[in-house]
């Protein structure tokens, strides 16, 4: 009696316990739906934060409003300019000028340090350009090594600039000029580059002199070219993030200057005494917003590229012209060993360093007269 009693209270527990059961294999079950649902929602919020905002609009009807004429190229971008020195009519000399990262059109070192006399001595009429995304020249997202160079070649064309020209470049536009040497060689007169950019995977480096260059740049300047090559689609997302250690001439760390380039900028800074032209440099590279110029322009200098600078040849070799490379000893940005070794191997290069030179000598007393002579063959 007791033993049938036990067996029907069993039995009248089981169906209570497999409903138990049920509840919570469904909790569990519901539990890892919202686990999934939010690990998708994070991954979308982190995959929207590596999304770049879309630039500002430039000139009418509702962007921002032009401070400098633009030509129309082929594919409908709009690309910025001034000119400056002798008027084109009457020009011995016509030069086309690239600017530098995190600059525009207005920080070109020949308005600053060649003189007055010398420019219309010589004869030089010079344009500066915005690059795309830079200052008030529309943004272009297929923008490539080759890309820029073309786009040179097609405002020298309309501005009626002749058959051949002359190109010059600072630090990431120094950089430019290896992609005309590449790509339009035919249309050159000559070329300078000035404390060009150096990227690190150019394959006919040696591994052990790029390593050690590599090592002796700042901590967060390693890691952030590492992602600018390795991780493009990265880099908008590492350098807005005040977690991690952007780029260091993006957050103006004191360190990449030489006690040569503070003495160079006090005194371009005292030089610049006209409020519209201070404004003017403060605010035109990042006009449009940081990805389309800062950081774009990290994705292709240190990116991938299509050839290495050590294996052009001399586009000078039959007929009259020269290609210079200007270097300070001191520049803590571009490494002068990687220079002195470019140089060595490219003999057809003119190699000039300037003794206790940082990365901005080029806007120091007198030295943009001295790169015009040695460019344009004077003495």
């Amino acid at each position: 009696m007791v033993a049938s009693t036990m067996s029907d209270s069993k039995k009248n527990l089981s169906p209570t316990s497999h409903t138990r059961r049920y509840i919570v294999d469904s909790s569990l079950g519901v539990l890892k739906i919202l686990l999934i649902v939010l690990f998708a929602e994070l991954c979308a919020w982190a995959y929207q934060t590596t999304l770049p905002p879309p630039p500002r609009k430039l000139g009418p009807p509702d962007g921002l409003p032009l401070t400098s004429p633009r030509i129309r190229l082929h594919d409908g971008r709009n690309l910025s300019y001034i000119e400056s020195g002798v008027p084109k009519d009457v020009a011995k000399f016509k030069i086309i000028y690239v600017h530098c990262f995190d600059c525009s059109k207005y920080q070109n070192p020949f308005a600053f340090s060649a003189s007055r006399d010398v420019i219309e001595e010589l004869g030089v009429y010079i344009v500066a350009l915005d690059r795309p995304g830079y200052g008030e020249s529309d943004p272009d997202p297929k923008r490539t090594v080759k890309s820029l160079a073309l786009d040179i070649e097609e405002l020298a064309d309309e501005l009626n600039l002749g058959e051949k020209f002359y190109v010059a470049g600072y630090s990431m536009g120094g950089e430019v000029i290896w992609s005309c040497l590449k790509y339009i060689p035919h249309r050159l007169h000559g070329a300078v580059l000035i404390s060009p950019a150096v990227n690190y995977w150019w394959h006919n480096l040696p591994s052990n002199l790029t390593n050690e260059a590599y090592s002796r740049q700042l901590q967060q300047d390693q890691w952030s070219l590492r992602v600018a090559h390795y991780l493009p689609w990265l880099t908008y997302w590492w350098n807005t993030r005040s977690w991690f250690p952007g780029f260091s001439v993006i957050t103006q760390n004191p360190a990449i200057f030489s006690p040569a380039d503070i003495e160079v900028v006090t005194k371009l800074n005292a030089m610049i005494t006209d409020p519209t032209q201070a404004t003017l440099m403060k605010t035109q590279p990042r006009l449009q917003g940081e990805f389309e110029s800062i950081h774009r322009d990290m994705n292709i200098g240190w990116g991938k590229w299509g050839f290495d600078p050590l294996d052009l040849k001399n586009p000078f070799e039959n007929r009259n012209g020269s290609v210079h490379l200007w270097m300070g000893d001191e520049d803590r940005i571009v490494p002068v060993t990687l220079q002195r070794y470019i140089a060595q191997q490219i003999g057809w290069i003119k190699y000039h360093e300037v003794v206790g030179g940082g990365h901005t000598f080029a806007f120091a007393d007198d030295l943009g007269s001295d790169i015009l002579k040695a460019l344009l063959k004077v003495n």
